[in-house]
Parts: C-alpha cells; sequence; structure tokens
C-alpha cells in the first residue's frame, strides 16, 4: 500500500478525534469519535494487525459507541454549560507542540536503536497470545461482558428488558 493511503488513513483518524473534542453536540461527538475509532481499525488492518482491528471495530467502534449514546438518550438535558474559550487556543498549541517532539524524538531514537529502522522478528500470533498475553485476553473478555452487561441494564425498564 502507498504512503498516500497511509496518509490518508491518519488524517481521518486524528481529524475525527479533534472534531470529536470541539462539537458542542455529545451524541455528534460520539459518533465523530466512532468514525475515528473505525479509521484507527483501518490503519491496524493494513499494519496486518487483523486481531487488533477486528477489536477495535467491535468492542470501540461498536460497544462502547453504542454506550456512550444510550448514556446521552437517557441523560436528561439540565441545562446548557458555560464553557471557556481557553482549550479552543491551548489544545491547538499542544497538538503543535505534540507533533514536533514526536517527530525529533522518534528520529532521536531511529538513529540510537536498530530495531526501529528495521523489521523485527516477531513470534507467530497463537505463540503470543496463549503464552505472553492470556491475561490481558481475560480482562478483554471481562470487559466486553461489562459492557453487554451495562447495555442491558441500561435498556430495562420495570424488570423487563425491550
Amino acid at each position: 500500500m502507498g504512503q498516500s493511503m497511509y496518509i490518508f488513513l491518519l488524517v481521518g483518524f486524528v481529524g475525527f478525534a479533534i472534531l470529536a473534542i470541539f462539537l458542542r453536540d455529545l451524541l455528534k461527538a460520539a459518533i465523530s469519535l466512532a468514525f475515528s475509532s473505525i479509521f484507527l481499525a483501518m490503519i491496524f488492518f493494513h499494519m496486518k494487525a487483523y486481531y487488533v482491528g477486528v477489536f477495535e471495530i467491535s468492542v470501540v467502534a461498536g460497544l462502547i459507541t453504542v454506550l456512550f449514546i444510550a448514556t446521552i438518550g437517557l441523560t436528561k438535558g439540565q441545562g446548557d454549560v458555560k464553557e471557556r474559550k481557553i482549550p479552543l487556543v491551548i489544545f491547538p498549541l499542544f497538538f503543535i507542540a505534540f507533533l514536533f517532539l514526536d517527530v525529533v524524538i522518534m528520529n532521536a531514537l531511529k538513529t540510537q536503536m536498530a530495531v526501529l529502522s528495521g523489521k523485527p522478528e516477531v513470534p507467530h500470533f497463537p505463540q503470543v497470545l496463549w503464552g505472553f498475553r492470556t491475561l490481558d485476553l481475560v480482562g478483554q473478555i471481562g470487559v466486553i461482558f461489562a459492557g453487554v452487561f451495562a447495555v442491558l441494564a441500561l435498556f430495562r425498564k420495570g424488570g423487563t428488558h425491550e
């Protein structure tokens, strides 16, 4: 895949994430965050991290977005909260500073570590998953079940599910 596709995916990912920060409507911000997560999943797929991409789509873009939207729908409007204008100025400055530091640090690390400039050898996925990351897998399954039970509890009304 060409470099232009990676740039498109990164711009989409960062663009929707920043849009989620600046949108005033929480529903639109949650949807923007879901689109950001979908772009991140596509980046994972193109990096050949298929399992991470599927997890990103199913849990983050799916389950968490449903929880956000359900919570927003169940919350009653309690008046508008006055927001300060300072974050509108400070966030772009911090974002630009972060990008600058990221480029400087990564270039310094590339020259010092040969691993970052080449392709490292990695063990096969089943060996890593079942040999080294079993506890993480149990935690992820727990998070998925907690999300499912939370959605069921949110939509329960009077002891019955609707």
